[in-house]
């Protein structure tokens, strides 16, 4: 078949779909990927074809005051970009749409308009469900008739949040005006399958969801056969003991601009010398490290670092997290799976959105310390202290390690890109 992949976000939003273009295609398919064109190095290195996607991520998480309601009108000015982008990448034909959940509440009218059928592959657990909250909700329960209560709410957030976006792009595509109600009913009475790219070894099925809502584990970033790390991390790693990694991924994107990046990396760098270990500090979109360390991937000692400390741009998880000690997070999806994917503890320090969710789930099967606040690791005056602690526990205390080492066990036995090409080819 000829499929289209649409995805849009942070990199842990669209590197995993990579991964899954490229099993499709050795199953035989011909396999296409619309996301940011940030993002067109990466899809291509996959052997996918690239299809650009007009919104910027990095716009919509932005760094500017205004709180949780300057956050919804980003989000909602970026799905509105994002819409006539999906239905260009549509354009040029598919027999079959597959969506991240950023992409599937528009991508389902394009498959409607193009009389295609179109695959959910979210890569959270978000359908309603009384065994948790919903994952951008926080992390308290409010028991099973509340959490259900609230991830039915969560959903109508959602269909707010779209809303223009589905009227403009139905309109282009030539589709009738359907209301928010008249798609909530839709998708109520929906019993297709969504296979969710989350491992059951850290989020359990929930017992209340219908049959079709599966995890049937991850799908990760394609790394090629022959990819090595930068020269100067390998060099690094050889000249001493396992370091611990620290990166924060798409958080902090306004950080270079207000300072938050320089006081970040100071706070960090004192964190991990008060804990006596080696560090490799990733720049991320907060551009960690300064300019030395910037966003070049061969590293450098930015914001005056030694020879204890290695600062990095984008390098595969696959290949650095298992030569670590541990590694400090944001508690993205990808991230958390990819330590655990890899047996090594973590430190999580949660910002937004789905990130506390992950950060409990990490301390619920033991492989990683409580959270550390981002905020108070950018701005508090006793940061290095708080970072320093959880990083020793982490490296010290082997339950960490143990118990990530055991989710890293059952994760190995899992074949969620298998089970999306069975999906597939059932579609077919």
């Amino acid at each position: 078949m000829k499929i289209l992949v649409t995805a849009a976000g942070s990199y842990g939003d669209v590197a995993p779909y990579t991964g899954l273009g490229a099993r499709l295609q050795e199953a035989g398919h011909t396999v296409a990927l619309a996301a940011d064109a940030s993002y067109a190095p990466l899809v291509r290195a996959a052997g996918l074809e690239f299809r650009a996607l007009p919104a910027d991520p990095r716009r919509a998480q932005g760094g500017a005051p205004g709180g949780q309601r300057e956050l919804m009108r980003r989000a909602a000015a970026f799905v509105r970009e994002l819409g006539p982008g999906i239905a260009d990448a549509a354009a040029h034909g598919a027999d079959l749409l597959l969506l991240s959940a950023t992409t599937a509440p528009l991508g389902r009218h394009a498959a409607e308009a193009m009389g295609v059928p179109s695959l959910d592959l979210p890569l959270q657990p978000n359908a309603p469900t009384g065994d948790f909250p919903p994952v951008v909700a926080g992390t308290r329960s409010l028991g099973r008739w509340g959490n259900r209560a609230a991830g039915r709410l969560s959903l109508r957030v959602v269909d707010r949040l779209y809303a223009d976006g589905v009227r403009d792009l139905r309109a282009r595509l030539g589709l009738p005006p359907v209301s928010a109600g008249a798609l909530r009913r839709r998708r109520n009475a929906d019993r297709r399958t969504v296979l969710h790219g989350v491992s059951p070894a850290l989020v359990p099925r929930p017992s209340d969801w219908r049959p079709g809502l599966e995890l049937v584990g991850n799908w990760w970033p394609y790394t090629a056969p022959d990819a090595a790390l930068p020269p100067a991390l390998e060099d690094f790693l050889a000249a001493g003991p396992p370091p611990v990694f620290v990166g924060f991924g798409s958080m902090g994107a306004g950080a270079r601009d207000d300072g938050t990046a320089a006081r970040l990396t100071a706070n960090v760098v004192a964190a991990l010398r008060r804990a006596g270990v080696r560090g490799v500090i990733q720049a991320g979109w907060a551009g960690l490290g300064g300019p030395e360390g910037g966003d070049g991937p061969e590293g450098g000692t930015g914001s005056g670092a030694g020879d204890d400390i290695l600062t990095v741009g984008e390098v595969p998880h696959a290949l650095l997290f298992p030569r670590t000690a541990a590694v400090v997070h944001h508690a993205g999806a990808g991230t958390t799976a990819a330590a655990l994917r890899a047996g090594v503890p973590a430190v999580p320090v949660p910002v937004t959105a789905d990130q506390p969710f992950w950060a409990a789930r990490l301390a619920a099967v033991g492989a990683g310390t409580g959270p550390v606040p981002f905020r108070a690791l950018a701005e508090g005056e006793g940061a290095p202290d708080l970072l320093a602690a959880a990083v020793t526990r982490a490296v010290r205390e082997p339950a960490y390690r143990a118990a990530a080492l055991g989710v890293a066990r059952r994760m190995a036995a899992e074949d969620g890109v298998g089970e999306v090409v069975k999906a597939v080819e059932g579609e077919g």
